[in-house]
């Protein structure tokens, strides 16, 4: 925590308004972006999204949208909205991805930047964003969601460490928010507000943990376990070398993660991988329940899955930081947490019925560690108001800290099951189907209430 709190104050002086005016002073220094977006059954979203994100301010950049064989409009609104036509293009497979039908750009100049990938569906994101990075002109490269929506700037923010660091940086990540509860109008947030239903709530303040507190720790010692596929930047020949995402992962992000720096280890390279506060992109949190379950059934899926797939990391000296610290991390306080924190549980439930708790010590533990969590979420708020306020007034910040003080009870165990149940699904092999989300898309002034594809 002392590590992070010194890296967020690093960040907040050291990248200023001035740096990221000179990208805009001299765009020949920006080195160009390719943002990839792969979208299966999104007609709701779709054009209010490719917009906000054609919209963004950054020097030189492409949006390529990969449509994963969508069973709805998806296609026939691009097509008909942006101008599309179908342009001869040679398809050279870098990476593995499913057949590609067509390439579409836009007869309007307007939408000179977009670019349209028609494949056929490949079951994971993983495999439309293979074809994305095929179909990319330049060297860094965007995984993103189009139900996210990206901040003007983040595009200069995210790309700071690159243009900063001695060493070669080879991913960045971004600070996730719910956009859950703000106000949106033509794709855009024009004011930011703390999510009103208690689970995307409780995942705000969940989410600031992760990506204010945890991460910025684990970049400064480069060794962050994970860029999130909600929205990261990525080095593209890195991303080819290494073999593209696995469209047979459950957690393409962190798996994509630890193979670049596995590569970058086996061919004796120097790295880093950093993590930036400011460049901010707002997701759906579930809204309730049932998709909450859907989501952490997937993670917990992918967790386990990717500790099979990659335990010859494991305190693996061969690997550095990857095989010392990055994996015992993501094995003793990722995967085995929520199994000891449910045996813990069933342990205590053994000790009450044979009456042999000594309440007067119970109680002070569960105090102690009540108020250790309720203690790292106001520290995590103050995170957020040292960055600079989102939330334009103390009502608003407060609403988080008095709501996280139930968190522990009213979410915390929601999750530790529903993650155990992940495992459970994936030991003994049952299907598991992404499912179909419901959409109401960004209609002007309203809250967003749809619910996020990833869950």
């Amino acid at each position: 925590m002392i590590m992070s709190y010194y890296n967020t104050l690093r960040y907040k002086y050291r990248y200023t308004e001035r740096e990221e005016n000179y990208l805009k002073d001299f765009p020949e220094e920006a080195p160009g972006i390719s943002i990839v977006a792969p979208a299966f059954n999104e007609e709701v979203i779709i054009y209010d999204s490719v917009n906000s994100l054609l919209n963004l301010d950054y020097p030189t950049f492409e949006v390529i949208i990969v449509n994963d064989g969508s069973k709805d409009k998806t296609l026939e609104i691009l097509i008909e909205e942006f101008e599309l036509e179908e342009m001869p293009y040679y398809y050279a497979y870098k990476v593995y991805c499913r057949p590609v039908n067509r390439v579409f750009r836009s007869k309007n100049p307007a939408y000179s930047k977009l670019k349209v990938v028609d494949k056929e569906n490949g079951g994971t994101k993983a495999d439309a964003m293979n074809a994305g990075v095929n179909v990319a002109q330049y060297d860094y490269f965007i995984n993103t969601d189009v139900d996210c929506i990206l901040a003007e700037d983040t595009l200069s923010k995210i790309i700071l460490p690159v243009l900063d660091s001695d060493k070669h940086v080879i991913a960045v990540g971004a600070t996730m928010r719910m956009v859950n509860g703000c106000t949106i109008d033509k794709g855009r947030i024009t004011r930011v507000k703390p999510p009103n239903r208690l689970i995307p709530l409780f995942q705000e303040t969940e989410y600031l943990r992760s990506y204010l507190v945890a991460k910025m720790g684990w970049s400064m010692v480069n060794a962050i376990p994970n860029v999130s596929g909600g929205f990261g930047l990525f080095d593209r020949n890195i991303v080819i070398s290494a073999g593209g995402f696995d469209s047979a992962s459950h957690a393409e992000d962190m798996d994509m993660t630890v193979r670049m720096v596995a590569y970058m280890r086996e061919n004796k390279k120097a790295y880093r991988i950093v993590q930036c506060p400011y460049s901010l992109c707002w997701t759906e949190g579930p809204p309730n329940i049932k998709v909450l379950n859907r989501q952490r059934t997937r993670w917990g899926r992918g967790m386990l899955q990717f500790i099979i797939d990659h335990r010859k990391f494991f305190l693996n000296r061969d690997y550095g930081r990857l095989g010392f610290l990055v994996m015992p991390y993501i094995v003793f306080f990722e995967f085995l947490a929520p199994i000891i924190e449910f045996t813990g549980f069933l342990f205590l439930l053994f000790l009450l019925f044979t009456n042999q708790v000594n309440f007067d010590t119970f109680w002070m533990m569960i105090a102690y560690a009540y108020l250790i969590g309720l203690s790292v979420s106001i520290i995590t708020v103050s995170y957020d108001l040292v960055l600079g306020k989102l939330y334009k007034n103390f009502w608003e910040y407060l609403k988080l800290v008095l709501f996280s003080a139930f968190e522990a009870i009213l979410y915390h165990p929601l999750v530790v099951i529903f993650t155990l149940r992940g495992y459970v699904q994936y030991l003994t092999r049952k299907n598991f189907k992404w499912g179909q989300m419901t959409r109401q898309g960004f209609s002007p002034s309203k809250n967003a209430n749809t619910v996020h594809n990833n869950a």
